[in-house]
């Protein structure tokens, strides 16, 4: 590696702000504030097992909702990840992840394609995790993968408890986007027919 893939993003709205650094040839090491304990916990978790480093500030409305924070966390994350990358030169481009957690088995598949889309089947019976709706996590893959522009198809092959679900697929989702962004070849080849990500 020549030199560190980082970024540095900042997102401000009149509902949130957000600010994020990432090197994603790091080493897991993460500061993380998003006033949510539940979300700061899945961050960790994507740092720990993308080996991203990641530091990331979020304010936001979330006593209207967590929805805005979430999202928007999303998209400023996406949008570091793919800053990150740059041209992808090198990269493996394509990746996926099984991840059990106790009953539960998830299954995320990547490609950095250049083409934002996703592919998100996780349904959970009761998804209110203390204060935090679990469903709010597609909203946060959504966000991701169009702001990266990224293919994400995230599934839950089995699984009842909602907190071992939503750990599961952060953690195949994390150690997918690891595989999918390492360099496997030399910095100038691109990984596609096109010659270019």
């Amino acid at each position: 590696m020549e030199s560190e893939r980082k970024s540095h993003v900042k997102r401000n709205t009149k509902e949130t702000q957000i600010e994020v650094d990432l090197n994603v040839d790091g080493s897991g090491v993460y500061t993380i504030n998003t006033g949510i304990p539940f979300f700061n916990h899945l961050l960790e978790i994507f740092s720990k097992h993308s080996r991203f480093d990641l530091v990331l500030h979020a304010e936001g409305d979330i006593e209207v909702d967590f929805h805005h924070l979430v999202e928007d966390t999303g998209i400023a994350l996406g949008e570091a990840f793919s800053t990150a990358v740059g041209t992808k030169g090198g990269i493996s481009r394509f990746a996926w992840s099984y991840v059990p957690l106790d009953e539960t088995l998830a299954r995320v598949c990547v490609d950095l394609s250049g083409r934002p889309f996703i592919h998100y089947q996780v349904p959970i019976e009761q998804p209110m995790i203390v204060h935090f709706d679990a469903s709010l996590i597609e909203d946060f893959f959504r966000a991701f993968a169009h702001s990266a522009a990224l293919t994400l198809h995230v599934d839950l092959i089995r699984g009842t408890n909602a907190h071992h679900i939503v750990e599961a697929v952060f953690k195949a989702f994390s150690r997918a986007l690891f595989d999918a962004s390492e360099v496997v070849y030399s910095l100038d080849e691109i990984p596609s027919t096109k010659g270019v990500l």
